[in-house]
């Protein structure tokens, strides 16, 4: 099966992708273009992956480069590629011919780029990072590239959906403490249980630190296991783990 690959014309004519799970070599519950290495899926068949992912963006498999995340607000600044990942949350680069990606599972992927400046970012985050900074870190470590805010163009990928993600009173409590604006992204659910609306906070934080265009591309990781890996989905199935999907960009 060939690969299936999202893009987005904002970010368009850099090569970029998120890739869904199709058109990968692991199999079981991992069955797709499983890219994380984090996984307990077989490594040789995740490095397989990942040079499918490589090829697709033009570059050789050491030159797309992923980190070890620790839903961090950490942003690194790469100009060749890395022996050992980084512990951190987001890449940035101005190097042409090395691609920058996150992985995730429900989380969001945000590619970001200044095409004047040459300039461009991938981050992952999911509510913790989010509301740590790393979509703000992020472009703090491009600004210092030559980007400016003005001209970033930022796509979130496919990531889990409000319908989808139902959390607890005390992660209500956290948002709203924080700013009670923020009671806007979540919705009533059973009893006590709330739902949050990621991709919008996620937005709203780009849109606030004056990112020119910000969009997200409406698919839902939890709805759709054909084409997408879910962490939530696999604890509810009771899966021992779950793929990961990879969002990638590049000069």
């Amino acid at each position: 099966m060939t690969l299936e690959i999202l893009t987005s014309d904002a970010l368009s004519p850099l090569r970029h992708g998120f890739f869904t799970r199709r058109g990968g070599a692991s199999s079981g519950i991992f069955a797709g273009l499983n890219c994380g290495p984090g996984s307990s899926d077989q490594t040789e068949v995740v490095a397989l992956n990942r040079a499918r992912a490589a090829e697709a963006l033009g570059v050789a498999p050491d030159r797309l480069l992923t980190l070890h995340q620790v839903h961090s607000a950490e942003a690194v600044t790469v100009s060749a590629p890395f022996a050992e990942r980084p512990r951190a949350d987001a890449l940035v680069t101005t190097e042409p011919g090395l691609a920058i990606g996150v992985l995730t599972a429900d989380c969001l992927p945000v590619l970001f780029a200044d095409h004047a400046a040459g300039v461009v970012g991938a981050a992952h985050a999911g509510w913790r990072g989010a509301q740590a900074g790393i979509l703000e870190a992020t472009l703090s470590a491009m600004r210092a590239a030559g980007a400016e805010p003005s001209r970033i163009v930022a796509v979130i990928g496919p990531a889990i959906s409000q319908t989808a993600y139902e959390v607890g009173p005390e992660l209500v409590e956290r948002f709203v403490d924080e700013d009670p604006d923020n009671a806007r992204f979540f919705a009533g659910g059973d009893g006590d249980r709330a739902h949050f609306d990621l991709p919008g906070y996620g937005a709203a934080r780009l849109r606030a630190a004056g990112v020119a265009h910000v969009e997200w591309l409406r698919q839902c990781t939890y709805a759709d296991p054909a084409r997408f890996y879910s962490y939530r989905r696999s604890r509810h199935a009771q899966e021992a783990d779950y793929g990961r999907l990879i969002s990638a960009i590049r000069l």
